[in-house]
């Protein structure tokens, strides 16, 4: 059963996130908020598995309690699956890089909302490699910054650093294989350890981590 928490400033959105959520026999709506603030006392208490959370809300704003949320012990098996407006939304990174698992827009379709949260909350990413490709637009054409590596950068071969940068082009497991002429499993192995390396919650965290340290970008 996964475990959910809804927050949201318009009780119309909570309403219908709540109904979708509740006509599913594997999701149980635990909690819900109406502001960050709210949020975090709400998430501690049930530790869901994942919380939908929009990113602008009155009192404390989504980040600011992605943040709190990311960053607590107790948490750590909790996802945040952020709710935007727009598809990029200009707090979209600072979210992942904050720690979401994700965006959606809040005119998903039914269907698709669901599986979005089946995906987060089985510990995958949701950042779709269209999405992905955006971000990548808006970072590049932002003025020059210089590069600050991630302390672990070192740990990462260069397989794995080539690997990374792929992630940040926003391909697939299976396009990465593709590319490097490798099956799906060993590119997917190779994911999964230059996550343990960097320490990274998910693959959207590894498109970050990636830009900061100038694997991707350039």
């Amino acid at each position: 059963m996964i475990r959910a928490v809804l927050v949201d400033d318009q009780a119309l959105v909570r309403l219908g996130l709540k109904v979708l959520l509740e006509s599913e026999d594997d999701l149980m709506l635990v909690g819900e908020a109406g502001d960050g603030r709210e949020a975090i006392e709400v998430v501690r208490r049930p530790r869901p598995d994942i919380v939908l959370m929009d990113i602008r809300m009155p009192v404390l704003d989504g980040i600011e309690a992605l943040r709190a949320i990311v960053t607590d012990p107790a948490l750590s098996e909790t996802r945040v699956l952020m709710l935007t407006t727009f598809e990029l939304d200009e707090y979209v990174f600072e979210a992942l890089r904050a720690g979401a698992s994700g965006f959606l827009i809040k005119d998903t379709e039914p269907a698709d909302l669901l599986h979005a949260i089946r995906v987060v909350a089985s510990g995958e990413s949701l950042l779709s490699p269209t999405v992905t490709r955006k971000l990548i637009s808006e970072f590049v054409n932002r003025p020059a910054r210089r590069p600050n590596p991630h302390p672990q950068l070192a740990t990462l071969t260069e397989r794995e650093r080539e690997i990374v940068s792929l992630v940040a082009e926003g391909l697939t497991n299976d396009e990465i294989a593709a590319r490097l002429v490798l099956s799906p499993a060993t590119a997917r192995t190779h994911v999964s350890r230059a996550m343990v390396k960097l320490h990274a919650r998910d693959r959207a965290q590894l498109v970050v981590f990636a830009y900061q340290s100038g694997l991707a970008g350039n």
